[in-house]
């Protein structure tokens, strides 16, 4: 099965998200504006949500087979998830997200204002004041766009300069990252319990100008360990020892949360892994140890820990360290064209 067909439901609102603001790809957008006029909300939306650090939301508004309005929802941290108490009328929304947050606003064409305030997770009650934030309706992908098509530059060592090509992307944190003999480590250990260390540094490349890519790597990550590589700070490849597992939305080079391999092909904890992904025109293709598991599957959203929810805009590499252990080596990245 095609990974476009794994979503999770999300493709079924991606087809409605034509925006009206231009960048309109294969005159898509023009063809959906009627539908817009008359149910507005539904669609794909990012949102700045109104937290200090890592604030990029994804808001995916659907209808079922039965008209009844569906949320697939990104709210900062983890992955997207549906949404309870959801309703959408005219312009107006409003839902209930898992992790306690009761969300409601409205649409006017391409923007989107709401709040959100803490609520009571079995009540759906407001516990606390609610805060203002914004969004945008993303425009739609090509439908014809594939990876195959994408030409590539020159490739460009990330790992170069070693350490140098790189920064921390929260001093406060445990920094744990080591260069040696061309292997980039992080080492945050494990506790007496055999539990691993959390609180270290994610990293970035200094370079933010990234847009469309093929990105190559070798990833060698402990038993029980958890990394991930995100790109353009925003849509994670998942790291992760998922060896003999059952294969889900968060296995070894999974798109977090979003797209299932269609196969798994990861090996044992110890053991690296060569991973190449390319990135290109909204779509993304994973190859995992020479096993094609995601193929020109749509980018329909951030995922949790982005670095912002903007999902056209370069942006950097940058290498989640807060987990746990994992080594990298051999990153190439050759621009797209």
């Amino acid at each position: 099965m095609n990974s476009r067909g794994i979503l999770m439901g999300a493709a079924v609102a991606a087809l409605v998200s034509g925006c009206c603001c231009g960048g309109g790809a294969c005159g898509v957008a023009a063809s959906r504006s009627d539908q817009r006029s008359i149910d507005p909300v539904i669609g794909n939306w990012s949102v700045k949500l109104p937290f200090e650090d890592k604030y990029a939301g994804s808001f995916i508004f659907s209808r079922d087979e039965n008209g009844v309005p569906r949320a697939f929802v990104l709210c900062r941290w983890g992955s997207p998830e549906w949404c309870s108490d959801v309703k959408v009328e005219g312009d107006k929304f409003s839902f209930r997200h898992p992790a306690g947050h009761l969300i409601r606003g409205t649409v006017k064409g391409c923007k989107l204002s709401g709040e959100l305030a803490p609520c009571d997770r079995k009540t759906g009650v407001a516990k606390g004041d609610f805060r203002p934030f914004s969004g945008w309706r993303n425009r739609p992908s090509c439908p014809f766009a594939s990876t195959k098509d994408a030409r590539l530059g020159e490739p460009i060592d990330l790992l170069a300069d070693g350490l140098a090509g790189w920064e921390t992307m929260d001093p406060k944190s445990k920094f744990a990252w080591t260069f040696k003999n061309g292997v980039l480590s992080n080492a945050l250990g494990l506790k007496q319990d055999g539990s691993w260390v959390h609180g270290g540094a994610n990293l970035r490349t200094k370079r933010g100008d990234f847009g469309d890519f093929k990105l190559e790597y070798d990833v060698r990550v402990p038993k029980g360990s958890n990394s991930g590589v995100y790109l353009r700070g925003r849509f994670e490849c998942q790291v992760v020892d998922s060896y003999g597992k059952p294969v889900d939305c968060h296995s070894m080079a999974a798109y977090y949360g979003r797209v299932t391999p269609i196969v798994a092909a990861e090996k044992a904890p110890g053991e690296w892994q060569h991973v190449s992904v390319t990135i290109y025109r909204r779509r993304l293709t994973v190859v995992l140890n020479g096993t094609t598991i995601i193929e020109d599957a749509e980018i329909t959203g951030v995922t949790g820990g982005a670095i912002d929810a903007d999902i056209d805009a370069p942006g950097p590499i940058y290498l989640q360290g807060d987990h746990a252990d994992a080594d990298y080596r051999n990153m190439i990245l050759r621009p797209a064209l």
